[in-house]
């Protein structure tokens, strides 16, 4: 070989001081520049990096180091954040073929007055898991909801606390929520894992909330009987049925993913078959052209695109754009952006090794699955607390134990059901984040009024802590589980030899 040898930097050690540094730099930056001054969450996660970068570097690592642990994290979540894409082109195609808005429409059929609380959490949940969007149920059927309590004279904040239930059952559950996708692009594992698995956490909730709605809805329940339809339900009732035409075909995409899911099958050719089969009915049914369900997929579906003879947005009322006028694949490029520059970060910390020296220091404390549960929900809370942001406190206590999860001998779909107990409901529910300030605004009802009342946004942590400890629900790495080898080799660079 001609010429001089290559130099090899020397590295320095890292140490707990120099490992902390970039993890604080990010909670003070998200603390301040995004909670307090409302700069944007992206540019500030890009400056933390930049942070750890420094740090790097005075450790020894050169600059391409640095960015072949940034391509490597990014490359592991391509497939998922791919998904998530996938998931704005179906809503888009739902939408504009009919699938939503006849879910919708039948679900506000289903109020009773007599079951009013209860039946407030079951059409919101529905219509949230059909959508897969806890703001968009909440701003839509959530309102018409109210607007029904109001009129009947019900006591609101129980009913609000029914609606953000509702809503958020549905964010946790729903294949098309963009956190329900985020949290095992996070934790490594698999979307219809991920859903399959929060039944353990999320199913007791429910149910717990059906009981408890239903028990307190008997005590004014019979005083609301005689009270009629309210006009705004019966608007969004007859334009859907003007704009869109309703028949069983139309619910054959939502059946083709529930089946995907069941059957276990490949979660793209699933969902882009559902998408075709909307766009079908949007053509064959529905009358529009095949450039609107195009576009409708890509851009998301508008009003404008409706040509239904005698139909007018002149003198709508403002809940129907507010429900129909979503999807496409553009949506979801915030999430995606969001996701990028969390795991620039994040890849800029793993070539110092920093995220491994502070949560070698934390295992040195906590030795049970039940305890790596209680400090994953604790740094979720704690970053909802700092962040005001759902998907930053799935993505970072995601990328922070995920191979921890893995070395305990864990599956990753334990992690990302966590993540989701105790991010994605936590939100709601604290007063000064983003989500928080849109559910008491939208409802009209304040955050601290309706917080005992949703039922589901704390459940799943209590659960979480009860799986956590018993066992029960906790899904381990065995030798047939296709986690199995990486679990061998996380163990065996820490010298245990687990085979």
């Amino acid at each position: 070989m001609s010429g001089k040898a290559k130099k090899v930097r020397e590295k320095k050690e890292t140490t707990l001081f120099l490992a902390v540094i970039p993890i604080l730099a990010m909670i003070v930056l998200l603390g301040v520049g995004y909670a307090v001054m409302g700069l944007s969450p992206e540019v500030l996660m890009l400056v933390s990096a930049a942070i750890a970068g420094v740090i790097a570097i005075y450790l020894g690592y050169t600059w391409d180091e640095i960015m072949d642990s940034i391509v490597a994290k990014l490359s592991k979540t391509m497939p998922a954040i791919f998904i998530l894409i996938i998931v704005g082109f179906m809503i888009g195609s739902w939408m504009i073929g009919g699938t939503i808005p006849m879910m919708v429409f039948y679900g506000l059929k289903l109020i009773s007055p007599k079951y009013l609380v209860v039946t407030s959490f079951l059409v919101t949940a529905f219509v949230s898991v059909c959508t897969g969007t806890s703001w968009g149920s909440a701003g839509t059927i959530g309102v018409a909801l109210m607007g029904v309590a109001a009129g009947m004279g019900a006591p609101l904040p129980i009913v609000a606390g029914a609606i953000v239930s509702g809503a958020y059952f549905g964010d946790k559950m729903s294949p098309l929520s963009d956190t329900t996708n985020l949290a095992p692009i996070a934790a490594g594992g698999k979307l219809y894992d991920h859903i399959q698995h929060m039944f353990w956490t999320t199913g007791p909730g429910f149910i717990i909330c059906c009981i408890v709605y239903t028990i307190v809805g008997f005590t004014f329940g019979g005083d609301l009987a005689a009270a009629g339809t309210p006009e705004k339900v019966t608007i969004i009732f007859e334009t859907l049925s003007q704009i869109f035409k309703f028949n069983p075909l139309i619910i054959l995409p939502p059946l083709i993913v529930l089946y995907g899911s069941v059957a276990k099958k490949p979660t793209i050719p699933i969902m882009l078959a559902s998408s075709a089969v909307a766009i079908f009915n949007a053509v064959t049914f529905q009358n529009f052209s095949l450039q609107d369900c195009f576009t409708a997929a890509i851009s998301g579906f508008n009003m404008d695109m409706i040509h239904v003879a005698g139909f007018t947005t002149e003198g709508l009322i403002e809940d129907i754009p507010k429900l129909l006028q979503r999807g496409g694949m553009v949506s979801m490029l915030n999430t995606v952006l969001i996701a990028f520059c969390a795991y620039g970060f994040a890849g800029t910390l793993a070539v110092t090794g920093s995220l491994n020296i502070v949560l070698n220091k934390l295992m040195t404390i906590v030795k049970s699955t039940g305890g790596l549960i209680v400090s994953t929900i604790v740094s979720c809370i704690t970053a909802v607390f700092v962040t005001s942001n759902g998907q930053l406190s799935i993505l970072i206590p995601g990328e922070m134990f995920k191979d921890t999860y893995l070395k305990k001998g864990l599956e990753p779909r334990n992690l990302s059901r966590t993540l989701e107990d105790s991010a994605t409901v936590v939100e709601p529910i604290t007063p000064w984040t983003a989500a928080g300030v849109y559910m008491a605004t939208t409802l009209g009802v304040s955050t601290l009024e309706y917080l005992p009342w949703a039922i589901i946004c704390y459940t799943g942590v209590i659960f979480a802590v009860i799986w956590g400890f018993t066992g029960i629900g906790i899904k381990k790495i065995t030798k047939d589980s296709e986690y199995y080898d990486e679990y061998v080799a996380l163990n065996k660079a820490d010298g245990i030899d687990v085979e």
